[in-house]
């Protein structure tokens, strides 16, 4: 039985197989290539995300979806550690206040290491919290595997993301679809945002899509 031939997707304008052969919609046209840029191509079915592969055939899902920043999640956090701080500075402030019966040098020492700590903690709590309540939301592409691993990326045009998604699916059913685009890397820490399931980030605070740890 002889095999398919060989087929590469055409931009549009230039598909050279007639009409009702790998009627499959070609990939967007390639965006400007940026610093932030990482390729997303299909061949020899794996599906690269920059320098990561997922073969085609562990792919179960591709969708895209707004990813949202855990801002409920760093309130809460935020008030908890400082309502631990507190609790531990107002302790150790009696502590020191007892030990001054005995030697006030000493819980003068106590009091200002005890405070300059207190407010140290405190000023890292809420850099915490503004960096998760100022995070932008992301529209990402993700693409699931039979494994923990899904791959994400974004771009700045949310229409390029919702077109790549039928020439992967395409590309899992034929297997001599080849693609390559260009996409933009997922800058975030994935502990600000909500992932759903277990998410293994490839690339993220310097990270490239998603693939959870």
């Amino acid at each position: 039985m002889e095999s398919a031939p060989h087929q590469e997707f055409q931009p549009p304008g230039q598909r050279t197989q007639p009409p009702g052969q790998y009627d499959i919609p070609p990939p967007p046209a390639v965006p400007p290539r940026t610093v932030r840029a990482v390729d997303l191509r299909v061949g020899k079915r794996l599906l690269w995300v920059g320098a990561a592969a997922y073969p085609l055939q562990n792919i179960t899902r591709v969708y895209t979806f707004t990813m949202t920043p855990r801002r409920k999640e760093a309130t809460l956090r935020f008030l908890k550690r400082t309502a631990l701080i507190l609790s531990v500075a107002f302790a150790l402030t009696i502590i020191a206040g007892l030990t001054a019966i005995a030697d006030s040098s000493m819980a003068g020492g106590i009091l200002t290491f005890v405070w300059i700590g207190a407010v140290a903690a405190l000023v890292f709590s809420i850099v915490d919290l503004f960096s998760v309540l100022s995070a932008p939301a992301q529209y990402v592409l993700a693409v699931e595997t039979s494994g923990p691993s899904i791959a994400m990326v974004t771009s700045a045009d949310p229409h390029q993301l919702d077109r790549l998604v039928a020439p992967i699916v395409q590309a899992i059913e034929n297997p001599e679809a080849e693609f390559h685009v260009r996409v933009e890397q997922l800058l975030v820490n994935p502990r600000n945002y909500y992932f759903g399931d277990n998410v293994n980030m490839y690339g993220g605070s310097g990270n490239v899509g998603v693939g959870n740890s």
